[in-house]
């Protein structure tokens, strides 16, 4: 059984099936999945977290991504560029009081990835034509996109024909069953499995309670402004743009037709509301102006709302926990869930079918909070 149908639950189902095991892929679709809401930076090579595991552990995601684009297609399932692609990233520091700042960066991140490189505000504002000149520019030319909602649509569709069973179903709890079994039950039917992921984000807390095990993942509300580009009544060429990160500002992700996403807040006491704030409106659009004021007259189309579900220190909650190993978590992934949440999939379903827990997964362990 795997409970959440996000990204990292269809992607937990697709290995799985992949491997030979029968499968079925439980979710409440619940509002406010982090998945639908993302803006889908896939770029460890401007992380400046100086975290060296947790830097390769990024590359491999985003290589795995790339792999798991081309399975999908083998599989008969396309995936376009307006699910994923390689567009670039732009680093900025807008002003000159932010240069100690970007110099950090910067020694973070040059000494990591040759393909990364400082270049000058022309070359910036050539490469993103809305932007404000910046004082100084990193650009990384590999860094990629992920539209969650579409690539988790894609391979929910290829699991489905690898054999899972999709259900959509609110699990109010999980049991222990006979033997070693796990008894998972839902609002329509309750199940005996010998294993089951947890993938269900923000929610995985209060399940994993069920079973008497304590998850310290909490939900942090990101708002994030979508808005369309248009040029002498015209969409601007958005899909070659590179994303925008300014260090101490949010950031900008182009998308084809037009579309740029402006985000993200962090709202750390916001608990499981979904709706749209006018602060969060006015915060947005304030720092999207102030990065690139040629986007003023775009359209705004929608504010996507997600709740990041997030661990005490900021990394992710993977692999089988200690008061119950038939059950495996797949959770905590905050902000970057959608780089390093199909990756981390993979890893905990080779877990589950080896039967040992994947090497790289144990500085990510549950137990680290037992």
């Amino acid at each position: 059984m795997v409970i959440g149908s996000g990204l990292v639950g269809a992607c937990a189902a697709y290995e799985l099936s992949a491997a030979g095991l029968t499968v079925t892929l439980l979710d409440a679709q619940r509002s406010g999945r982090a998945s639908d809401a993302g803006a889908g930076i896939a770029s460890p090579q401007t992380f400046h977290d100086r975290d060296e595991h947790w830097y390769r552990f990024g590359c491999s995601a985003l290589q795995h991504l790339r792999d798991l684009v081309g399975r999908l297609a083998e599989d008969g399932v396309a995936v376009g560029s307006d699910a994923f692609s390689a567009c670039g990233s732009l680093v900025l520091a807008l002003a000159e009081h932010e240069n100690s700042f970007f110099d950090e960066v910067c020694s973070a991140v040059l000494g990591r990835d040759p393909t990364v490189s400082e270049i000058t505000p022309d070359q910036a504002t050539s490469l993103f034509p809305p932007l404000a000149p910046p004082w100084r520019a990193l650009y990384s030319p590999q860094s990629a996109r992920v539209d969650g909602h579409l690539l988790c649509r894609a391979v929910r569709e290829a699991a489905v024909r690898r054999g899972a069973t999709s259900v959509t179903a609110a699990v109010a709890r999980i049991e222990r069953g006979s033997g070693k079994s796990l008894r998972v039950v839902a609002d329509t039917d309750t199940t005996d499995c010998a294993t089951a992921v947890l993938a269900a984000g923000s929610w995985s807390p209060s399940l994993a309670e069920t079973l008497g095990a304590e998850l310290p993942v909490s939900p942090t509300k990101g708002e994030i402004v979508h808005l369309s580009s248009k040029a002498d009544g015209g969409s601007q060429d958005t899909e070659s743009w590179p994303m925008v990160q300014p260090i101490l500002n949010f950031y900008l992700v182009p998308w084809p037709g037009g579309r740029v996403a402006c985000g993200g807040t962090f709202e750390a006491n916001a608990g499981f509301d979904v709706c749209p704030t006018a602060a969060g409106l006015r915060d947005l659009l304030r720092e999207c102006l102030t990065i690139a004021p040629g986007l003023a007259h775009s359209s705004v189309v929608e504010t996507r709302v997600g709740l990041r579900p997030m661990s005490p220190d900021d990394r992710p909650m993977l692999g089988p926990l200690v008061q119950a190993p038939e059950l495996h978590v797949c959770t905590g992934h905050g902000a970057n869930g959608l780089l390093m949440g199909p990756y981390s999939a993979a890893l905990v379903a080779t877990g589950i079918v080896s039967g040992r827990p994947a090497p790289e997964l144990a500085p990510y362990s549950p137990s680290r909070f037992s």
